[in-house]
């Protein structure tokens, strides 16, 4: 077969992540409001009844369903669900970077503004409150980071034979930094943490 011809094939290809099918896929917000002349970052309290993660910090954001259009519609509507907002009370969508986790999840991230004179009304089966923090306590404090070490554990059959170096193949050990903000009684960190301080970098 001439490559040429097989090659025509991808041509009209756009890349993705390797292996995307199988991972699940979200999308969030980073939400901005002006509070007393200052802005502020808009945090949700996971309701206690969840079965994941109940009473952590997050942002607004969920599952990418297949009636969403786009990452960012998905993003928009997980938020206007979730804080009980209309979709005209929110303005000026951003892209920030998208995450590719070690636990096969794919996270686009998104910065908005909610108009200041919104009403929040909590879902309460996923919310079971909102909170903002002055976008100042971030730009002049650096989060406390801790590492986590992950541990390559083969399963009983793997075929040691089959690779170079066997039972003694020096496997890559993978290392995972972790963001701790702590604000009052707060406690903000993970995924969360990750996004936010990656949005902090951009404007700093």
């Amino acid at each position: 077969m001439d490559p040429e011809k097989l090659l025509e094939k991808m041509k009209n290809r756009t890349p993705d992540v390797l292996g995307h099918d199988e991972f699940l896929k979200s999308a969030i917000l980073l939400p901005l409001i002006e509070k007393e002349g200052e802005v502020h970052v808009l945090f949700e309290v996971r309701s206690h009844m969840l079965r994941q993660q109940p009473g952590e910090i997050c942002f607004p954001g969920g599952k990418i369903d297949a009636q969403d259009q786009t990452e960012q519609a998905a993003a928009v509507r997980e938020t206007i669900e979730e804080l009980g907002i209309k979709e005209s009370q929110l303005s000026t969508i951003l892209p920030l970077d998208y995450l590719v986790s070690p636990f096969g999840m794919i996270v686009y991230s998104f910065v908005g503004v909610i108009d200041s004179k919104a009403t929040f009304v909590p879902n309460s089966s996923e919310v079971d409150s909102v909170f903002t923090v002055p976008l100042s306590f971030f730009l002049k404090n650096n989060p406390q980071k801790y590492r986590i070490n992950f541990e390559i554990q083969p399963e009983e059959n793997f075929p040691y034979d089959l690779i170079a170096g066997g039972e003694n193949y020096n496997w890559r050990a993978r290392q995972m930094d972790e963001n701790f903000y702590i604000y009052e009684d707060k406690v903000i960190w993970g995924l969360t943490a990750k996004v936010l301080l990656h949005f902090i970098e951009i404007i700093r």
